[in-house]
């Protein structure tokens, strides 16, 4: 078996024995053991109740993160004409229409958020196989189909985050750096735990909150009381 080196033990052993904490709580002891060389995200999983297999037991939505991911955001826009402008001037990355579906149909991918007006949806609808995989096919239902393109790239850049549950029924995300303050973490954590808590969908049945854990990058995982997670 290999041998732990001194941070992963370390780290190890202060969560030893700690679960079900307090948001605050678990935000104190991830930052505390964050001892890696780069500033490490901190991520949130929680697991529903519910099966995404089934179309009325989907959760997805967005979530306007208050003290952002802390993450830069590449952004590209499906538009044309003035909208295309409007993108650029509100600080999209790529901007493009045919010529764009064509780069991303290359392979090339340059971006971490994809946005489209109305009319481009014909076009980029031959980019399902290639955008779907990868969460960024646009979307009505999460603000990244529509006209108001420069509100939609700011809400981007601005720490704007979507969540959908995959097999399982886990929704995962980044939620801000290890470099935040703690107070601001918590109020990042707990916006994304209201938002998903608000997405149940009609379908679900039981408990829908079953098990929501939080870490760090390259650190351990430790799990939060649901009971008080959800802000009132």
């Amino acid at each position: 078996m290999a041998k732990l080196g001194k941070r992963t033990a370390a780290a190890r052993e202060a969560f030893a024995g700690k679960e079900n904490l307090t948001v605050e709580e678990a935000v104190s002891l991830i930052k505390s053991n964050s001892n890696a060389k780069f500033d490490e995200t901190i991520e949130i999983a929680m697991n529903l109740g519910i099966d995404p297999r089934h179309a009325d037991q989907m959760v997805r939505g967005v979530v306007g993160l208050p003290n952002g991911t802390g993450k830069d955001v590449r952004v590209a826009v499906f538009a044309r004409g003035p909208k295309a402008e409007e993108a650029t001037a509100a600080g999209a990355d790529v901007v493009g229409a045919e010529d764009l579906m064509e780069t991303v149909q290359g392979g090339k991918i340059d971006f971490d958020r994809c946005i489209a007006t109305p009319d481009m949806m014909p076009v980029v609808g031959r980019l399902g196989k290639v955008l779907g995989p990868r969460n960024l096919m646009p979307n009505p239902k999460v603000g990244t189909v529509t006209m108001d393109v420069a509100a939609a790239v700011k809400a981007a850049k601005g720490g704007e985050v979507q969540f959908k549950a995959e097999k399982g029924g886990v929704v995962h995300a980044g939620v801000g750096k290890a470099s935040f303050d703690e107070a601001k973490l918590v109020e990042n954590i707990r916006a994304f735990i209201g938002a998903v808590a608000k997405a149940k969908p009609t379908g679900a049945k039981g408990a829908y909150l079953q098990k929501i854990a939080l870490s760090s990058t390259m650190g351990p995982g430790v799990t939060v009381a649901v009971d008080g997670a959800v802000s009132e």
